[in-house]
């Protein structure tokens, strides 16, 4: 019988694994296999393909050739390739900030009516970090003020990109400041990084790195306002409880699931669900079941309590149940193959928006001008679907997880402020300093085939939660980890130390929970992490220090994407430690491995911590955070 396990930990995947197996359909585990051995020269970043002339190769082993046709060296083509990696993920995360800008701006004319300001508070508090005066603008001016400056961000201009320096501690803009850093635009970083790393252009390691370091702060800068726009237009997250995992798929229901990362799409196709559960029972159905996929699951899950499928390197399997009878696409994190294996299983794919369409998926083109009509269009794919699977037979795993979700900070904030009203982050800090909690770390990033799904994120996770470190956790990471029981408050007694056992239990009784808050605190999507940042900035500010001072850390125990590397690289900006656990394509230049692990803590406090086994790599964040805890005293 094949062990699943070294393929995923998650019980219900290797269920469908199986199934797959029998049935004869591919999944990405298959084409992983089939893609070995991998090419040496691209994993250690020693290719080029920048010009015509190429592509380039330069030898492993210190003979020739050691130079490129053009003459770049081995640093050179290495940190071209990351510049071009960070620069992709920076477009990603803004990207989906500019949608949601621009949705605004619709919202504002009266051009997208089933949109509406969801949180007044919140965007009066983005409208005054902004400088503007919320005492005299309407709520109207003041949404078209909020879009405008975002739009701003994203051209060349004079002053710095808001949503980078207003997210930040003081200090740390000055640093940036001093050492040229600050974003002057977040499309001008991309297409800047772009321009130094073509042919003939910038052919110094060391300041494409610090170019494509400038592009990483486009890319918090874009996930920030990401966060913003979305709270304001959808809501901010409250805690509340929900399941996740295949289990949550129901063969009696018309099951859809919305994936990629925008809510534009996925909030919509939620209300329109709700109005539409007649025609799913006159389809033989007992109603709509919507279900999250990746981040659009998150945003869905922290808002509005929609359960999360599954995440990431699984996401072919949701339709290997047989049961999901519609995924819903609006961009990033996608796998072409799901076209497949539902034409396999007989689900439906649905692409939506013009720069994510794949070969076979049905499209529907959407927009926010007509957004419930569109979303009604795609639902009744879902109840076809459906009708044409009444008579077969489902194989949907009986594995359900509880899951607590919707911590912002503004929630988090208001639960402490049951501890103390005065002053709500003092508790916080009075336990890091007793050592109650030892440190916070943010849990980020993909599944990558390379690692068993999960497991390097919940054996670092359960580590950590030992020695008494909070931990937070966004995307597909979060994904990761409600899966395995790290976001129900049942297993605090099993997985958390005492001192954070204490603490979690502490602010969960003040909040009327009848228990702790869970081991693991959901803060959402990948965009997101500014959560996190914003988080480490409150205490920053509260303590009169910078981040790089902080008993803060960040892991992606199993990056994968493009976005990934634009998050780990500003959080090294930002002056934290950052593990990651999958070698990333730098080994091929030993200047370029040394400046990200080790040179650039002198520069930022920050530093990347490339640990592929999950012991080691915890062993090494405690280490990371016990040197913070000693040079602040602790």
């Amino acid at each position: 019988m094949t062990d699943w396990s070294e393929k995923t930990t998650d019980a219900a995947v290797q269920q469908m694994l199986g199934k797959a197996e029998r049935e004869g359909i591919e999944t990405v585990w298959d084409r992983y296999k089939n893609m070995q051995p991998q090419c040496k020269f691209g994993e250690m970043g020693l290719c080029c393909r920048h010009c015509l002339q190429g592509p380039c190769r330069i030898s492993l082993r210190g003979g020739k050739p050691q130079l490129g046709i053009c003459g770049a060296s081995a640093d050179v083509i290495v940190a071209r390739g990351l510049a071009r990696a960070i620069a992709a993920g920076t477009a990603g995360h803004s990207g989906h900030a500019k949608h949601l800008a621009h949705t605004l701006k619709k919202l504002v004319r009266g051009e997208a009516p089933d949109y509406a300001v969801k949180d007044q508070e919140k965007l009066r508090s983005i409208a005054a970090r902004l400088g503007l005066d919320i005492d005299t603008l309407t709520v109207s001016e003041m949404v078209s003020a909020v879009a405008e400056a975002a739009l701003a961000d994203f051209h060349e201009k004079e002053t710095p990109v808001q949503w980078a320096v207003n997210v930040l501690p003081a200090k740390r803009i000055e640093f940036f400041k001093e050492n040229k850093l600050l974003p002057a635009g977040i499309d001008h970083e991309i297409a800047e990084v772009m321009h130094r790393t073509s042919m003939g252009c910038d052919a110094d390691a060391t300041n494409i790195l610090l170019g494509a370091l400038r592009c990483a702060l486009a890319d918090l800068a874009g996930c920030s306002m990401g966060t913003d726009l979305s709270d304001i237009l959808f809501g901010t997250p409250q805690p509340k409880t929900t399941e996740c995992n295949l289990g949550v798929l129901q063969p009696q229901c018309v099951n859809i699931a919305v994936h990629g990362h925008n809510p534009v799409l996925s909030e919509v196709i939620l209300a329109a669900s709700r109005l539409m559960d007649e025609e799913a029972r006159q389809a033989g159905a007992e109603r709509i079941n919507v279900v999250g996929i990746c981040c659009t699951g998150n945003e869905v899950l922290m808002r509005h309590g929609v359960p999360s499928c599954t995440h990431s390197v699984s996401q072919e399997m949701a339709f290997m149940t047989g049961a999901l009878d519609a995924m819903v696409v609006d961009y990033q994190c996608a796998l072409p193959s799901v076209v497949t294996t539902a034409a396999c299983t007989g689900g439906t794919v649905v692409t939506t928006m013009e720069i994510a369409k794949i070969t076979g998926a049905t499209h529907v083109e959407y927009a926010e001008e007509n957004a419930m009509e569109n979303a009604r269009k795609i639902v009744r794919l879902g109840i076809d679907a459906f009708r044409r699977r009444q008579d077969k037979t489902t194989d949907v795993p009986a594995m359900r997880q509880k899951v607590i979700t919707g911590f912002s900070v503004e929630a988090l904030i208001a639960a402490l402020a049951k501890l103390d009203s005065a002053d709500p982050l003092k508790p916080l800090i009075d336990q890091i300093v007793a050592g109650n909690i030892w440190g916070i770390c943010l849990f980020a990033g993909c599944n990558n085939v390379k690692v068993p799904q999960d497991f390097n994120f919940t054996t670092v996770a359960r580590h950590l939660l030992k020695h008494n470190v909070l931990v937070l956790a966004t995307g597909c990471g979060a994904g990761a980890l409600m899966r395995h029981g790290f976001m129900d408050q049942a297993s605090v007694g099993a997985v958390c130390g005492d001192g954070l056992k204490a603490v979690l239990t502490a602010i969960g009784e003040a909040n009327g929970l009848g228990g702790p808050l869970p081991p693991v605190i959901h803060i959402g999507s990948c965009v997101d992490n500014s959560r996190g940042v914003a988080l480490a900035t409150s205490i920053a500010d509260r303590l009169g220090v910078d981040l790089d001072k902080l008993p803060v850390v960040a892991s992606a125990p199993e990056a994968m994407h493009e976005k990934a590397v634009a998050i780990g690289s500003w959080a090294v900006a930002i002056g934290l430690p950052t593990h990651v656990g999958v070698v990333p394509p730098v080994l091929g230049s030993q200047a370029v491995a040394q400046l990200l692990t080790s040179g650039i803590k002198e520069l930022t406090g920050g530093y990347f911590i490339v640990e592929t086994d999950p012991e080691a790599a915890a062993a090494k964040i405690l280490a990371a955070i016990t040197e913070r805890r000693a040079t602040l005293g602790l």
